[in-house]
Order: C-alpha cells, then structure tokens, then sequence
C-alpha cells in the first residue's frame, strides 16, 4: 500500500511540475503582449482574461502576505463604483471602472504568482525587456518613416511605438531599461554587447517619444538604481565598476541621442518639448489651472464626479492621478489609493537591500515604481497596464520575504 502510494506521488509531481512551467511560459506570454496595445481591448486584456480565470481553476492562492493589496484595491474599486451613482448619463462609466477593476486583478494575480515561485520574476522581465525592445523599434523606425505604415506608430509626430500614446510609451521602457542597466552593471562583460544594443534601442525610444515625464522618470530611475546598488555593495572594486560602466553607458547614450538630433525634424521637436512649462500647462485652464481648480471642486464631492466626466467639463483629462482618484473614485478611492501606494513604496523600501535571490528584481521595480508615482502628479497612470504589474512584483516579492520569515522560524522551532 505504502510503494502504490509512493510510485503515484512520483507521477504526479512531474505533471505538477509541467503544469508550473507551462503557466510560466503563459505568464510571460502576457507580460509580452503588454507591450502592444493600440486598440482597446488589447490582445493583453483577452489573453489575461483567461489566464486568470485558467490558474484560477487551478487553484490560485491568495495569501496573508498579499491579502492588504487586494482589500486595498477594492476599497478603490467600490470608490470607483459609488462614483458611477453620481452620473445622469453612464455613458463609458461603466466600461472605465471595468477595465479599472480588471487592472486591480492583475496586480494580485501578479502577486500571486510570484509569491508561488520567485523564479517568474526572470521569466516576467526578460518577457518585458523582448516587448519593449520590439515596440521601441515600431516606434524608431515608424518615426523615421522607414517601415511601411509608419503612421501608425507615431501621434503628433511622436514616436508611439504599438500604444495609442506617446505618453504611455514612453514610461513602459524605463523598466526594461533599468533592467538591462543592472545586468550590465552585475552581469560578465561578455554579455554586455546585447545589452548595450538594448539599452541604446530604448534610449532611442524613450527619447522620441518626447514625453518629458519619461525623459525625467529614465533619468531619476537610472541614477536612483545606480546609488541604492552603491549603497548595497561595499566591495570598492565593485563600486569602481559601477561608476565606470555608468561613465561609459552615459557617453554611449549620449552619443545616439547626439546623432538623432542632427535630424532637423528631431532637433525642432525637441527644442519644443525640452520647456519646462508649456502653453498648455501654465495658460488660463491649463494644466495647472485645471489642477487647482478640480481638486476645490473634489473638496466639495464626496463621491467624485465619475469617471471621464472631468475632461468633459474641462474639454481634458485631470493629469494628475491624485486628482483622477478624487473624481473618478470619490474620497474612499482616494484614501484607498494614497494607502496603497505609500503602503507599497514603505513595503518596499523595508525589504530594498536584503540580500535575497529576488532582491534585484525588487529594486528594480521599486526604483521603478518610485518613479511612476512622481510623473503621477502630471500625468493620469491609473490605467497603465505596467503599473499595476510594478504593483504586483514589489507585493510578490514582500510576499516571498513574508514567507522566507515564516519558514526560517518554523526551522528554529523544529531544532529546538
């Protein structure tokens, strides 16, 4: 009885493991598509769809670890929905908090994932590196006009890449960027090459995007990975080859942007772009001046206005997600999403130097998400697909420590 018991836990753990590594494979396969999201809904939105459902079926676990991020986000969602109560007409209310809700999904799902085997965090950036590569490159050569149907790859001769927006292309590179920083700064040199290519693609594409708030995310976030990896190294060899290779990448990015500025297209755009303060940002309901006077009016609305109904008063959208929280979530969204988000960032932070085999992953998402909250006051990020994975990565990753905790004291009680 004891050897047939025996010979069927030895069949079932090589199906258990198969099943793990094709969900594996599928979870990189969603995080690709990502990348590419022109209509909406976005092959990522189906595929995703279904992979929740599928894992769901196979037993999805929700832990103690990660129990806050879902309460959390559905506080949100219930801010989201008592909002809709507030419209006479429903309009796209509905299908906005719908998307909302699902994103929300995401990043528990996420989570989940990663807290079961912390060895998907490579599978997951490798996949978001390939995504973003291919859609920079969309973007550089749709720029350019050197790829048959250009034009759909560009918006107010800005490169998009495969999204509908410059201002979200833009931002979904920084982390594979910083990504592939750290690999070149830990990783042997003789990996470098590929690396190096990467790194000047996404540059490029950062770069024509003309997005300043992804220009200043993919320098905060860079120079902000640089410093916490000097303050967790204390090797002075080490050190050395950060500041470096840091020198040297420095000069090689600034050596291709050089050379796409000798495009006069280029250099006119960026002249531009490169003020601080636009017209539309600092005239009579501009940016600014919508800011100051939608957070007065959310003072005095409890409920928010409904989701999308802020750019129809104002003829755009708040640009700032504080602000898209007080009015498409009403105050309980808003408190919901500012306890997220510093819960999040503080998590993070606590965990940022542990010397643990998912720790760089965890830096760089945090680095990442630190980021994201900044370019937050100016512009709307509540329904950018990465977010919600950065989300997912930094609670997976406090789930595994939460975890690792856990089992390490269980050890200690069983030698005793």
């Amino acid at each position: 009885m004891i050897a047939a018991d025996t010979s069927q836990v030895a069949i079932v753990r090589p199906q258990l493991a198969a099943v793990s590594i094709i969900g594996s494979a599928l979870v990189a396969a969603g995080v690709f598509l990502s990348g590419f999201v022109i209509a909406e809904p976005a092959p990522y939105e189906v595929f995703m769809a279904g992979l929740i459902g599928l894992w769901s079926l196979f037993g999805l676990k929700i832990s103690r670890a990660i129990a806050p991020l879902l309460a959390l986000l559905l506080l949100f969602m219930v801010g989201g929905i008592l909002s809709l109560t507030v419209m006479v007409d429903l309009a796209t209310g509905p299908t906005y908090m719908a998307v909302s809700g699902f994103l929300a999904l995401t990043a528990v799902f996420f989570a989940a994932i990663i807290e079961d085997r912390h060895q998907r965090l490579g599978l997951i950036f490798n996949a978001w590196v390939s995504a973003a590569v291919i859609t920079a490159l969309l973007g550089i050569l749709g720029y350019f006009g050197a790829i048959p149907g250009a034009a759909n790859f560009t918006l107010y001769d800005r490169a998009k890449g495969a999204f509908q927006d410059p201002n979200v292309f833009g931002p979904f590179l920084v982390a594979p960027m910083v990504y592939l920083v750290h690999g070149l700064l830990t990783q042997p040199i003789k990996r470098a090459p590929l690396k190096i290519a990467g790194l000047v693609v996404l540059t490029l594409g950062v770069f024509l995007s003309f997005s300043r708030a992804a220009w200043a995310l993919n320098l905060f976030c860079v120079v902000a990975l640089v410093f916490v990896m000097l303050l967790k190294e204390r090797s002075g060899l080490f050190r050395l080859r950060i500041l470096v290779l840091t020198l040297c990448g420095a000069l090689v990015v600034m050596a291709a942007l050089a050379a796409a500025l000798q495009s006069e297209q280029v250099a006119t755009l960026f002249s531009s772009r490169s003020q601080l303060v636009q017209d539309y940002d600092g005239g009579h309901l501009g940016r600014f001046d919508r800011h100051r006077i939608g957070f007065l009016m959310a003072m005095e609305r409890p409920l928010g206005i409904g989701p999308l109904m802020f750019g129809t008063i104002f003829l755009e959208d708040e640009h700032n997600v504080w602000l898209k929280c007080l009015t498409s979530y009403g105050w309980l969204g808003f408190v919901a999403y500012v306890t997220l988000i510093v819960w999040t960032l503080t998590l993070g932070f606590r965990l940022l130097l542990r010397d643990r085999p998912w720790q760089p992953y965890l830096m760089i998402a945090w680095v990442t998400l630190v980021g994201h909250v900044g370019i937050g006051n100016v512009i709307d990020t509540d329904h950018w697909r990465h977010f919600y994975l950065l989300l997912g990565i930094v609670w997976g990753c406090a789930a595994l420590e939460y975890r690792n905790r856990r089992e390490g004291r269980a050890e200690k009680l069983a030698l005793r």
